[in-house]
């Protein structure tokens, strides 16, 4: 528009102001002030005029104003776009980083473990006089000889079979050049590929449970009864009903972990006004947790899912709920119980991590303590632990691994008893006042003395605090590491050949992992909300 005005400024200048008046700077007024002189034909008036006409509502509506909204509803505003994509995934593997990784080859890892002979305590050996005389004898074959008695051996020869593992992503062409001055999309499927396997195999090695022989498979289906009990103090009143009550063990937490048991016989009471219901559950081996369901109509498909309870109790009633809880308000929405039809606790390319290991029967120690940390004497409840395997195997535990709920219940527990031995230091600087707060940082075991680390694991369930060995305190065990991946093949990563319009990438490793001293760790569980 400007050079256009700019031109037509050119061509009138020469001749077309009106004598006796100053030029204008406006040519479209130039024009209108020509034809006001009437020198033209009256034809050739008219259509000047007619096109003066239409010059001025041009210029009026290209020269409105810009706004966000106009001549654009989406306006000519620059997009503030920040590349790349931000990463807000937390992705720690303290057990991957910390327990190492070894080669193995073949079809499957086999290892042969003395477990006891004469004189140790364990594996079931007992104790014998070692005592001669002149006369002493013991048989060697079919010969008697004048020597001590034989000592004896309990030994176990353990074979675990390698599996393998692997993930996948792809990114299609049409997502791939689109994204092109922005973001490395094949870049990063293969990085969230790769972690996504380390957080995988994080899990595995906390709570896998495998199907193949070695391993503890499947956990069983619990067995649970229900019945109406007054509710009162947090517990609230629910409808007076008939309600039927389904059960699951959890390995894990079903969102985060590996699932659950299938769904168990169908529990029925009825409350009356006034009650809550409230679910008792018979423990399951292995198992970290319990789901309950319950609806009003029987049927698995009719049951929701209530909540997760780490003891053996749940009550439905109770105007809130958390994770760790074992009581909630009646559920209508949601999950229902046949999503339990189908195992999914055990899987047949499994093995067993350092949670089924610890609560199955080689277990060094378990203790179920089904309820809170005690507030009398804080700690006791790995007291128990250290001194169980002690007593066993003359176990020395390095770490607590525990969740950080349970955690803080700890911390608490110390700061609530009123004979625990402790000291809190309460810092303060001229500016900000007190600083408040206090967390138990290890526990000091008071069998051997040893102060044992208290280690926050990021995915672990509420609910169990395994007590872990990572090397024996007895040389020449041929034992380097209690806890070890055995690998056939490690980490690889395989940018798949173009066989359709899309980028694939895959991770993939075979291999197990086991513990080859179980006898030294041991674990508490049942660990229930304050």
């Amino acid at each position: 528009m400007d050079e256009y005005q700019g031109e037509l400024a050119k061509a009138l200048s020469a001749g077309t102001n009106v004598p006796g008046q100053a030029p204008s700077a406006d040519p479209v007024a130039a024009l209108e002030a020509m034809a006001a002189t009437k020198s033209l034909t009256p034809d050739a008036l008219a259509g000047l005029n007619n096109a003066i006409s239409a010059q001025r509502l041009a210029m009026q509506d290209i020269q409105k104003d810009i706004s966000l909204t106009s001549p654009l509803s989406t306006s000519f505003a620059a997009f503030d776009l920040e590349a790349p994509a931000k990463l807000l995934t937390p992705r720690p593997t303290p057990l991957r980083n910390r327990i190492p990784r070894k080669k193995g080859v073949g079809t499957s890892h086999r290892i042969k473990r003395i477990t006891g002979y004469t004189g140790t305590g364990t594996g079931g050996q007992g104790q014998i006089w070692p005592g001669v005389s002149e006369t002493t004898t013991t048989a060697f074959g079919s010969i008697n000889f004048e020597r001590g008695p034989k000592i004896s051996y309990t030994a176990d020869d353990i074979v675990l079979p390698y599996n393998s593992y692997s993930l996948s992503d792809s990114v299609s062409f049409d997502a791939n050049f689109s994204g092109l001055g922005y973001q490395d999309l094949r870049q990063l499927s293969s990085t969230s590929t790769l972690y996504a396997t380390m957080l995988m195999e994080e899990r595995m090695m906390l709570m896998a449970r495998g199907t193949s022989t070695g391993y503890s498979g499947a956990l069983s289906a619990p067995t649970a009864t229900a019945a109406g009990a007054t509710a009162s103090g947090s517990v609230t009143a629910i409808a007076a009903n008939t309600y039927y009550v389904y059960v699951t063990a959890d390995a894990g937490v079903s969102s985060t972990g590996f699932g659950e048991s299938i769904v168990s016989s169908v529990a029925t009471a009825t409350t009356t006004s006034g009650q809550a219901l409230v679910v008792t559950v018979t423990p399951v081996t292995g198992a970290l947790a319990y789901n309950v369901y319950v609806g009003t109509t029987t049927g698995a498909a009719n049951a929701y899912y209530q909540g997760r309870t780490t003891g053996t109790t749940f009550t439905v009633g109770g105007a809130a709920t958390s994770s760790t809880g074992n009581q909630g308000p009646l559920k209508t929405t949601g999950a229902v119980a046949s999503r339990a039809a189908a195992d999914t606790s055990a899987y047949a390319t499994g093995y067993d991590g350092i949670l089924p290991t610890l609560l199955g029967p080689s277990s060094g120690f378990i203790n179920n303590i089904a309820g809170a940390f005690s507030n009398t004497n804080p700690g006791t409840e790995f007291q128990s632990v250290f001194a169980g395997l002690y007593n066993s195997v003359k176990a020395d535990p390095d770490a607590i691994l525990i969740n950080g709920s349970d955690r803080k219940q700890l911390s608490d527990s110390i700061k609530g008893a009123a004979n625990a031995n402790y000291r809190l230091n309460i810092t303060q600087d001229e500016a900000t006042g007190a600083i408040l707060g206090s967390v138990v940082g290890g526990i000091v075991n008071e069998v051997t003395g040893k102060s044992v680390d208290l280690i926050v694991h990021p995915w672990l369930p509420q609910g169990v605090a395994p007590v872990i060995s990572w090397t024996l305190p007895i040389p020449d065990t041929e034992v380097s590491d209690v806890w070890s991946n055995y690998l056939v093949q490690d980490y690889m990563g395989i940018q798949w050949p173009v066989t359709q319009f899309a980028y694939e990438f895959s991770t993939y490793f075979r291999g197990t992992f086991f513990c080859q001293a179980p006898a030294w760790n041991g674990i508490v569980s049942g660990i229930t909300a304050a």
